[in-house]
């Protein structure tokens, strides 16, 4: 039986990406003089306006209206005819502390009120459920798709950035369509790819420099055939685009963020949020068990669902899912999980190492499937332990 599943990503010039940047951006500056800061910070954008929002309780001194400017002329917002730049836009702010409320659960968890077990200490920042996912059908441990479209973006950036087309603006989507036949991916079926560009450049030539230098260099040919359909800029038309053409809003490319709708996702963003949001870190360490139990083979696939009660640190309930592609079953798998991986929020910051002003890199093509360093949730080091289990 043929079935298809299609992914998305975004550049960094997306409305929505503009604002996952400056809210990340903001995160690390104030983690980068205190790492006890505690943000939640929101960015909201339209034409020719900028509004950070949010909650920060911090020692660090974080210059809102500087750091946002910068962020907008990092992506390549520079030029008042794009209707939006850095110089022009008008940045206002609204933030107050974090509340007492919040912070009292936060920093004296419910258990440490008769444990004095470290880890218990601090308290989950918000209720809410969480997943985390990974499968075998790329060297990424993440589907076809969802590599592929991150990688297009990433590639419409590049050339834009590099000069290779020089006539590309900031704002850009991607969509990959795979084809799977009995569950075994065959093909690629449809490619979108819409971008920004200089009004004096014809459909023709997008449509040809596009295919030519940023779809063969990512695409393995073995997944295009004759029947592969390549959309490019099907509106015919993109130079209207940024805040100028949409309004943007932290946190509202959370698919794309993490499994481009492969995996369930529970609703939580990560952009603009301190680790002790498990929105956020515990996101990271589900998918951190995920990937290195099918990496140790246990599965093919593997979903991690954690759940959370604010101001409580052990969650109040994990579940481990291989879709019947398990070594063993899942009540077993789940045991060894709870056995092997410590979702206390205090633990998954050590563990993790997220105390880090790292955050800004991770609003762009994916938190998954990154080969970098400070991904500490890519990392492999657990395998030998679970074939072991």
């Amino acid at each position: 039986m043929k079935k298809y599943f299609t992914s998305e990503s975004v550049t960094e010039g997306h409305p929505d990406k503009v604002c996952d940047q400056i809210s990340d951006a903001i995160l690390d500056e104030c983690l980068k003089q205190d790492k006890n800061s505690r943000v939640a910070c929101e960015t909201v954008t339209t034409t020719g306006l900028v509004l950070v929002v949010g909650e920060i309780t911090t020692n660090a001194y974080a210059p809102i209206e500087k750091i946002a400017r910068e962020t907008i002329k990092d992506i390549g917002y520079d030029d008042p005819e794009l209707g939006f730049d850095y110089q022009n836009v008008a940045v206002l702010t609204s933030i107050i502390e974090q509340s007492a409320d919040i912070a009292q659960g936060v920093d004296n968890a419910q258990e440490h009120k008769i444990s004095e077990d470290k880890y218990d200490k601090i308290g989950a920042g918000d209720q809410g459920m969480i997943f985390g996912y990974a499968d075998d059908e790329t060297d990424k441990y993440l589907p076809l798709s969802v590599v592929y479209s991150q990688e297009l973006a990433q590639k419409l950036t590049e050339v834009r950035k590099n000069k290779t087309l020089a006539y590309l603006r900031p704002d850009g989507k991607t969509q990959v369509t795979v084809e799977y036949n009995d569950e075994v991916l065959t093909r690629i079926e449809a490619i979108v790819i819409s971008t920004q560009h200089l009004a004096s450049v014809s459909l023709e030539q997008i449509r040809k420099d596009v295919i030519e230098y940023v779809i063969k260099p990512v695409i393995d040919p073995k997944y295009i055939d004759e029947n592969t359909k390549i959309f490019v800029n099907p509106t015919g038309k993109f130079v209207i685009g940024g805040p100028k053409g949409d309004s943007g809003l932290t946190g509202r490319k959370i698919i794309v963020d993490s499994y481009g709708g492969y995996s369930r996702h529970g609703g939580g963003a990560f952009s603009g949020k301190d680790p002790t949001k498990v929105d956020r870190s515990a996101a990271y360490m589900a998918r951190y068990a995920a990937k290195n139990l099918v990496a140790a083979k246990l599965a093919h696939k593997c979903e991690i669902g954690v759940a959370y009660a604010i101001g409580l640190s052990h969650p109040l309930s994990i579940y481990v899912d291989t879709f019947g592609t398990g070594k063993y079953d899942d009540e077993k798998l789940t045991q060894i999980v709870k056995e092997v991986f410590d979702f206390r929020p205090q633990a998954i910051i050590d563990n993790l190492d997220l105390l880090r002003p790292i955050y800004r890199k991770t609003t762009n093509y994916g938190h998954f499937g990154r080969n970098d360093k400070d991904f500490t949730w890519e990392k492999l080091d657990k395998v030998e332990i679970l074939k072991n289990k």
